[in-house]
């Protein structure tokens, strides 16, 4: 079983990191975003639940985010392990899911740390646009920039910016990370689960980097078991 939970701010790269980390290891990946829309379309109590603190615009507590995210890690696929992504964001998530697992015989195995530095955070999230035809096509004014300024390559719709990602929005998504998420990589580091990862090379290079601390992890498991 390999339980692997993947650090980083927004703009750090995750998205496309746990598409090479699932691509090479198997693993499922259990993301907060896709679980969080997922549990609105059900019916179960536990969904009910979540979906009366979002039409109150209130924040969904630690204890439901967990018995959430517990349920998910119970499904048949997550049963050798998975790559976690948005889950936990603060030590008292942590702490809890430390805990659940123990319960069941189990453990975060590793925590990679996708590193990029604040300047180079705001870089890239205040600089996407993205096609309103069909959202498909998203472009970055300094890494991926269109060949007409607010143009799509390949259909001609026009380009716009979205909220989560104009300068003032992307400061306080990063300062949140930093305040509420960013002390995991501590918590973490302390049980000696945490191999931090420099973000700031090409994607390849970093993937690179991860996919080889997986596998020293299974290489570790492999020599213990003999």
């Amino acid at each position: 079983m390999t339980y692997i939970i993947l650090l980083g701010a927004p703009g750090a790269g995750k998205g496309t990191q746990s598409e090479t980390l699932m691509r090479e290891t198997g693993l499922p990946q259990v993301a907060s975003g896709d679980l969080f829309r997922a549990i609105r379309t059900q019916e179960t109590e536990l969904a009910q639940l979540v979906r009366s603190y979002y039409d109150k615009g209130l924040l969904i507590p630690d204890d439901v985010t967990i018995r959430m995210f517990l349920e998910r890690l119970a499904q048949p696929d997550c049963v050798n392990g998975c790559l976690l992504d948005g889950f936990p964001r603060t030590i008292e998530q942590a702490k809890a899911l430390d805990e659940a697992l123990a319960e069941q015989g189990k453990r975060i195995d590793l925590v990679p740390y996708i590193q990029v530095s604040e300047p180079e955070l705001m870089k890239r999230l205040s600089g996407r646009w993205i096609c309103r035809n069909n959202g498909l096509h998203v472009y970055h004014e300094v890494t991926l920039p269109p060949k007409v300024p607010g143009v799509c390559d390949v259909c001609g719709g026009e380009l716009y910016q979205r909220v989560d990602d104009k300068p003032e929005t992307a400061r306080e998504r990063l300062q949140v990370f930093f305040e509420q998420t960013l002390p995991l990589v501590d918590y973490y580091r302390s049980q000696g689960k945490l191999v931090e990862i420099n973000g700031e090379q090409d994607p390849e290079a970093v993937g690179s980097e991860l996919v080889r601390a997986v596998r020293g992890l299974e290489s570790d498991a492999s020599t213990a078991s003999r």
